[in-house]
């Protein structure tokens, strides 16, 4: 088995998460591809999609030799329903299951409130908020015939700070948090959980071309701890919480901030 340990210390072994069956969306790169590759440190079987091809072919062929379960990536666009729906059933298929699903792909560039369209809108909402629903759709008959599973929904901490030149970004992430409430309520009694992963900023590629030093030294000030929040990080919170270990916690925000607020 792959090592469970993150740059900054070694995380948790979760015991009832080898061979369990996830499912992680944008899971090329950034946050996504530090989930992947927790989840396939804990002897996981991973299944991930995204649109960066070469980056999820990539990720597939580091992972794979140590791998207990080779990683298995599926070029996916989210706003395509009828793909999302196919393209899931066919790792369901795969997998032979699936116990865990993170919606975690989302595109936050920024863009002024005149620049909005009504095409903007759509295109939006459908890239941050409403694959999360179809995902989480597609996989519940399989939960519910497995006798449960989790599912984790991506928030974002800027709508809470009502960040600016984000309106659209904030306006879908604020709509998970009932998305969440929703799902967990109309799923609990077959035995799904559902919860809302909020991070602050993490300290990743794409996050990194939005803020100048400057800009990372101000938001680190105002973090109660010092430090940038890394993949692993907000990694080793969505571990626990798709362990049997968060078996009573469903419906609700967890922050991974480092105190942002």
């Amino acid at each position: 088995m792959l090592s469970s340990v993150s740059p900054h210390g070694a995380s948790a072994i979760y015991p009832d998460l080898q061979d369990r069956k996830v499912i992680i969306s944008g899971g090329a790169s950034g946050i996504g591809e530090g989930l992947v590759r927790a989840f396939v440190a804990q002897g996981a079987q991973v299944a991930f999609v995204d649109i960066q091809d070469e980056a999820g072919a990539g990720l597939v062929r580091e992972l794979a030799p140590d791998a207990r379960h080779t990683p298995l990536y599926r070029h996916l666009d989210l706003t395509d329903l009828d793909a999302l729906k196919t393209t899931l059933d066919e790792m369901i298929a795969a997998l032979g299951g699936v116990d865990v699903l993170v919606n975690n792909a989302a595109n936050d560039d920024r863009h002024a409130v005149e620049d909005v369209t009504p095409a903007f809108w759509e295109e939006r909402m459908n890239v941050n908020l409403r694959h999360q629903f179809f995902a989480a759709q597609a996989v519940i008959p399989a939960m519910k015939a497995a006798g449960g599973g989790s599912i984790i929904n991506f928030g974002s901490i800027s709508w809470h700070l009502a960040l600016p030149d984000l309106i659209l970004y904030q306006t879908a992430k604020a709509a998970i948090a009932g998305l969440t409430r929703s799902l967990a309520r109309d799923l609990g009694r077959d035995n799904i959980r559902v919860n809302t992963v909020v991070p602050g900023n993490v300290q990743t590629p794409r996050q990194e071309k939005w803020y100048t030093p400057e800009g990372e030294a101000e938001i680190v000030a105002a973090q109660c701890l010092s430090g940038r929040i890394q993949p692993a990080d907000v990694a080793a919170l969505v571990l626990f919480l798709s362990s049997q270990g968060a078996r009573m916690c469903t419906g609700h925000d967890y922050w991974i901030d480092a105190g942002w607020r």
